[in-house]
């Protein structure tokens, strides 16, 4: 009797599901690509810290200011020329990139994007660059899940799946939104509703864990402070409804102008030099004689729409500057992300949106811009990125506000469903069906 139990108890240890050797392997690779990410991440902050004290924060600039004219077209041509020094990465485009190894090219992203990819959006970003850190951290976490599957001779199914729980690590991290980085891992290969079902387990768990190591060594804050507001009025469903359309109408501006701009300069017959060259100045120009606001990530101008500090119209002029900044500085070749920016183009047209109700709008419905703001934010990721449960979930952890949960569901659903095949990302299929991956199906 005992002979058979543990004949039997040995065949159950050796099966294909529930616990067993074999999803403990998966377990195991998923949580060695989250600890790799982790510290990749770690190294990169670092790297952001340096590179914007040295470019931005330094005393060199005490009265020369006029240098911020040209300091972002430097940064970001010295970071195209780091990028194309190495072939394989002419095509590092951040997020889209890694979007489209996912679905074309089985999960492959060359181990070189880590090192080069982190510098050359240090030295784009951190020199005045109008754009995020999302898009190259992504693309750097993927690498990491990528080069974790190459290391252990991995199927291209589990090179896929360790590649998307790499690029949820990241998010994880960089952000400090270890759900929302999970569920950006299987929600963000398409525009549509569809997700990457077998991405999701390991997603959920290489995410905890980049989490934690970042922040163990960056603290366990949230990313952004805003003051306590809840959702405890029904009335005001309404202005949020009205706040989705802007939201859509917004993501809809945003994506024609960054696409026109993409398409302007990629019909320019001129060297890829003198595009980002270009791409630099317009935002050297704009953030030195109109607003300083548009160097960098954005993340003030955030933390200023979180305070409801501010004026509609300034806020509404902010947004279309961000908008023409960021696609001048990415759109022209230069090496960032579109996630940050339209973060900051969500937080200042619902900062804007919020302001104006609550100037016509009786006091007894409590509406509070800041509220707007981190709704608006949310609204605008699932609008233009296609990413509705990510964001819901991610702007209460990046602000540590739970309580409007509910305006930021109904936001994103409408804004999402209105802005049905409109998205930022060109490598992003509509659904399963047209992804190579599952063409067999």
């Amino acid at each position: 009797m005992f002979r058979r139990l543990s004949i039997t108890s040995w065949k159950f240890l050796l099966a294909g599901k529930g616990l067993s050797f074999r999803t403990g392997q998966y377990f195991g690779e998923a949580m060695l690509v989250g600890l790799v990410t982790g510290f990749v991440v770690v190294a990169f902050r670092y790297m952001i810290d340096i590179g914007e004290s040295l470019l931005m924060g330094a005393s060199w600039l005490a009265g020369r200011r006029w240098i911020m004219i040209f300091l972002p077209a430097l940064g970001a041509l010295a970071g195209y020329g780091l990028i194309k020094r190495f072939a394989k990465l002419e095509h590092a485009r951040g997020t889209d990139s890694a979007i489209k190894s996912y679905h074309q090219h089985g999960g492959y992203i060359t181990s070189t994007v880590i090192p080069i990819k982190s510098v050359a959006s240090v030295l784009t970003v951190g020199s005045g660059g109008s754009a995020g850190y999302e898009g190259p951290v992504t693309l750097i976490g993927a690498a990491c899940g990528s080069v974790v599957a190459r290391s252990l001779n991995l199927t291209v199914r589990a090179r896929r799946i360790l590649m998307a729980s790499g690029l949820a690590a990241g998010i994880a991290a960089l952000f400090q939104a270890p759900l929302a980085g999970a569920i950006f891992g299987f929600e963000i290969f398409y525009s549509s509703s569809d997700v990457e079902y077998e991405t999701v387990l390991p997603c959920f768990i290489a995410a905890p864990i980049s989490y934690t190591i970042y922040a163990y060594f960056f603290g366990w804050q949230p990313l952004f402070a805003m003051p306590p507001c809840a959702y405890e009025n029904a009335l005001r469903l309404l202005p949020y409804f009205a706040l989705a359309l802007v939201i859509t109408f917004g993501a809809r501006f945003y994506i024609s102008f960054f696409r026109g701009t993409e398409e302007t300069f990629a019909n320019l017959r001129i060297p890829g030099f003198a595009k980002v060259v270009i791409g630099g100045l317009v935002v050297g120009l704009l953030g030195y004689f109109i607003f300083p606001g548009v160097y960098g990530a954005g993340y003030p101008i955030i933390r200023r729409c979180l305070v409801e500090n501010g004026n509609a119209v300034v806020f509404l002029a902010i947004f279309f500057l961000n908008v023409v900044s960021t696609s001048f500085t990415v759109g022209s070749g230069g090496s960032g992300g579109i996630f940050a920016p339209a973060l900051v183009c969500g937080a200042t047209l619902g900062a804007a949106t919020g302001l104006f109700f609550a100037r016509v709008l009786p006091a007894s419905w409590g509406v509070h811009p800041s509220a707007f703001a981190l709704v608006g934010m949310a609204g605008f990721l699932a609008s233009s990125i296609r990413i509705p449960m990510t964001a819901i979930v991610m702007v209460a952890e990046i602000s540590g506000n739970h309580q409007l949960l509910a305006p930021a569901m109904w936001v994103c659903g409408i804004a999402f469903w209105l802005n049905n095949g409109w998205s930022l990302y060109r490598s992003q299929p509509h659904s399963r069906e047209t992804s190579p991956v599952h063409s067999g199906e």
